[in-house]
């Protein structure tokens, strides 16, 4: 027998709100509100969508140089990550495949950290058992939501105006309606946005104070989904996975100058070798020619008609107006204007190889 999927603090909020549920890496979540997804990604886009995150896990690390032992599961440089700051970041394994990505933030006296929902069981037991003299502890008790679009600042800044003078990357703790939140600039849809640290008893009040502002507007999975790709940004089980490296995602811009020098992460060998060499493959964005979206395992073909690769991820891009996708297109291809062939339901769509983001991404930087 399964267990049933779990609710996250603002289940009820959701189902009040019209929320369509659907069980989610063992959780109930919304995949859609009566706007529907692509209102709910344009949305996002010309003001402000507010979507639950609480199923990722939220994670505090104590301990002496919590930075510098972390640099052993992680090809960060988070033992120079000042206080106050975020930084993405991904544990390999020894094949230097990718275990999961993640946001590592300095708090001061703790590292927080936020891993993907699906690898929770996984992850926290990895950081225990890796992470000597860390004290490592899930919490339970908090809520995460992001806001997201170009007036996030305004929607969040209107009830803590402390978070107007941050900048992309950036965290900290502030009071929103009376009740203190972990505030970072930072989300997964390519615009400006917060991700905001609620205690579980009040997120439901900060929410509704959220949406209460005239440009805030409730989104849910699949708005999340078709947001990330437009702006070229990795799905974990999609994009990447134990298997495919850094170097094949087009993630080495996440490996800081002095990580990819002295290694000394799981799985460096392959990591400095395919900087050096480069890799097999490598995670490419795809603009099919026609209206059909390309789905994930859709064969990517060359011009000649040979097989060169696959699709990851793929779906209609409401802001491009029409279907876009990321694959894995063997070395020798995949560069932008590159035509390729896409075998959907047997027959063979053109498409062109492009430079990721689809969308230009607006951080604050």
């Amino acid at each position: 027998m399964t267990d049933a999927p779990k609710r996250t603090p603002l289940y009820d909020l959701h189902v009040e709100l019209g929320g369509k549920m659907v069980d989610f890496a063992g959780w109930e979540m919304p995949v859609q509100y009566p706007m529907g997804i692509m209102g709910e990604h344009k949305q996002c886009r010309e003001k402000a969508a507010l979507f639950d995150v609480s199923h990722m896990g939220q994670v505090i690390l104590r301990g002496e140089n919590v930075g510098e032992k972390l640099e052993a599961l992680c090809p960060q440089a988070y033992a120079t990550l000042k206080e106050g700051k975020a930084r993405y970041g991904f544990f390999t394994n020894e094949e230097g495949g990718i275990m999961d990505d993640l946001i590592v933030s300095n708090a001061g006296d703790h590292y927080f950290v936020v891993v993907n929902a699906a690898l929770r069981h996984q992850d926290i037991p990895h950081m225990r058992d890796n992470l000597d003299g860390v004290e490592v502890t899930e919490i339970f008790d908090r809520a995460l939501v992001a806001v997201q679009g170009p007036a996030a600042e305004n929607v969040v800044g209107e009830l803590c105006p402390a978070a107007r003078d941050m900048k992309f990357m950036e965290t900290i703790v502030a009071d929103i309606n009376g009740v203190s939140c972990r505030i970072s600039r930072l989300g997964y849809t390519g615009e400006d946005g917060y991700e905001i640290s609620i205690p579980e008893d009040k997120a439901a009040d900060v929410s509704r104070a959220f949406l209460a502002h005239e440009d805030c507007e409730p989104a849910g999975l699949g708005a999340r989904d078709s947001l990330r790709l437009e702006a070229g940004l990795c799905l974990y089980g999609n994009d990447i996975d134990q298997s495919t490296s850094p170097i094949e995602a087009s993630l080495s811009w996440a490996i800081q100058k002095r990580r990819k020098e002295e290694g000394g992460f799981p799985g460096a060998a392959r990591v400095q070798k395919e900087l050096a060499e480069g890799a097999a493959k490598k995670l490419v964005g795809i603009k099919p020619e026609g209206r059909a979206p390309a789905r994930q395992g859709v064969e990517v073909q060359c011009a000649d008609g040979n097989p060169i690769g696959a699709i990851t991820s793929g779906c209609f891009g409401p802001t491009v107006g029409g279907p876009v996708a990321m694959g894995y297109v063997s070395a020798g291809h995949g560069t932008p204007g590159e035509k390729v062939n896409l075998i959907i339901r047997g027959k063979a769509q053109p498409a062109e190889i492009v430079s990721l983001p689809f969308v230009t991404q607006n951080y604050k930087r």
